[in-house]
This record gives structure tokens, C-alpha cells and sequence, in this order.
């Protein structure tokens, strides 16, 4: 785990510092309480590992690999405070959500704030922006859909998951391989491992919302079908283990991609095909 633990610290530290950094310090309160109340860092982690396996060195004091991988975390973290609104939940990660704690215009703020921090980060380089502008752009799409055009079947259902977090998870694993200055070929293959990956975990949150405990999940369950939210249970005629079969081919495929986008073996590969898998069984 100190191989992981190592990247993981150098993103947090960078967190800190670019939340501290912002004003005003009632602004920077906020954005902290959203970002450092605990989460998993996939998305960043992945940067970073996909940097790694792609021939770069995302420890490398040059490296812009761990500007980016906060860079989509803040705007992950943003997209956070948004769903909260809309489904109006009262918990994230186990804590308070922000507009419970602070109102609706202060997270509001705070949502903005986290975009606005995300993207000088991203500045720097044209590509990695445009990465980032197009995945808002779909995610943006998602919630829409979500909202105002429910999907009615499963290919809709699976139109919706990769927008609304496929399309995060391939900018994330993207931004590693531009980070690394690989070949366009391999940017894609990377991003399509990374977004069926996305694919497969949105699912499998799905199945959580239907069948985990709350106080293990770290967050309100049954939310789907008391939001009369889109999720694959509520969507389709298939059962939690039938959906658990669908994030599993997800992951399968996410992996013939992997394989195509390395050219080696190495310790940020065999991290990333344990990622494909973990999606599919995490409890949380």
C-alpha cells in the first residue's frame, strides 16, 4: 500500500494547498469541509496511475500530473455539492453535505469556487482543458437527462452512466496519459478504460442505493426510488445480481482496453487492473 499511499499523499498535500490558498477564507472553509471530509480519491489516483503506466513519472517535480489529478477531483467534488441539492441529501461521506451545513447559496459558491480552482490548474495545457470542458459537457448532459428525460429502457440507462460518471472517469485517466505526453492512440485507449470502469461503478452505486446499509454506505440509501431517480434496479426488470453482472462485462471490456493502451507490465498497470475489478465488489 505505501506504493499507492505515496501518490495518494502527494495529491492530498496538493488539495490542501490550493483549498488554503483560496479567498475568501469563509469560501476556503467551505470548499475544505467539501473536499477533505474523506472519499476514496479514484479519480486522482487514477490520473496518477494511468501517468505512470502510460511511461511517465507523475512524481517527478515537473510532472503536471498531480495539478491535474486535484484538478478533477475539485471538479468532481463540485459535481457533489450540485447532487446533493437536487436530491436533497442531508449526508456526504458520512459528514453534513454543504448545503445542510453553510445553505444552498453558499454551496452553490462553493461549487463554483471548486470549478474555478479545477480549471487553473487545467490552464496551463490546451489539451488537458478541452479533456476537462468536454467531460462537463457531458456530465451536464447526464444530469439533464436525469432530470427532465428519464431513460425508459437499458441502453438509455447506460447512455445516462456514461455521461454521468464515465465521462469523469475518462477525462481523469486521460489527463494521466497527457500528462505522460503519450500518443493520441493511447489517450483513447486509456479513456475507454477508464470509462467503462466509470460505467461499471456507477452501476454497482446503484446496487448499493438499493441493498446497503446506510451506516456502512456513509450515506442515505433507497434515494433512487424516493427520488424517482434513474438507476439500472429502477429502470430495467433486472435484479441486484443481474445488475452486478452488467458493472462485471463492464469491467471485462474496460480491461481489453487496458491491454490495448500498455505496452509493459508494471506496478501502475496491475493497480489499474485492480481498480477494474474493485468497482465491481466495493461495499462503500
Amino acid at each position: 500500500m505505501e506504493y499507492l499511499e505515496r501518490r495518494r499523499g502527494l495529491v492530498e498535500d496538493r488539495l490542501e494547498a490550493v483549498l488554503d490558498g483560496m479567498e475568501p477564507p469563509t469560501l476556503a472553509e467551505q470548499v475544505r469541509h467539501v473536499s477533505l471530509s474523506g472519499g476514496k480519491r479514484v479519480r486522482p489516483t487514477l490520473t496518477m496511475l494511468t501517468c505512470e503506466a502510460a511511461g511517465g513519472d507523475p512524481l517527478a517535480e515537473e510532472s503536471v500530473a498531480v495539478d491535474f489529478a486535484v484538478g478533477v477531483e475539485l471538479v468532481h467534488n463540485a459535481s457533489l455539492v450540485i447532487d446533493d441539492i437536487i436530491d436533497e441529501s442531508d449526508l456526504r461521506r458520512g459528514e453534513t453535505a454543504a448545503h445542510v451545513a453553510f445553505g444552498h447559496g453558499p454551496a452553490i459558491i462553493a461549487s463554483d469556487g471548486l470549478l474555478g480552482e479545477a480549471f487553473h490548474l487545467f490552464s496551463a495545457d490546451e489539451h488537458a482543458t478541452q479533456i476537462v470542458a468536454e467531460a462537463m459537457v457531458e456530465l451536464g448532459m447526464g444530469e439533464a437527462t436525469e432530470l427532465a428525460a428519464l431513460p425508459a429502457n437499458e441502453g438509455e440507462y447506460m447512455d445516462l452512466a456514461r455521461r454521468k460518471t464515465g465521462a469523469l472517469f475518462r477525462a481523469a485517466a486521460e489527463l494521466g496519459a497527457v500528462a505522460a505526453d503519450t500518443d493520441p492512440y493511447r489517450v483513447e485507449a486509456f479513456g475507454e478504460y477508464a470509462e467503462r470502469v466509470g460505467v461499471a461503478f456507477q452501476i454497482r452505486d446503484d446496487v448499493l442505493d438499493e441493498t446497503a446499509d446506510p451506516e456502512e454506505l456513509g450515506k442515505p440509501t433507497g434515494q433512487d426510488a424516493q427520488m424517482e431517480r434513474p438507476s439500472i434496479v429502477q429502470v430495467t426488470d433486472l435484479s441486484p445480481e443481474e445488475a452486478n453482472q452488467r458493472a462485471r462485462d463492464e469491467s471485462d471490456a474496460a480491461l481489453e482496453a487496458l491491454d490495448t493502451a500498455t505496452r509493459r507490465d508494471s506496478r501502475a498497470v496491475d493497480y489499474l487492473r485492480d481498480l477494474a475489478e474493485f468497482v465491481v465488489v466495493r461495499e462503500k
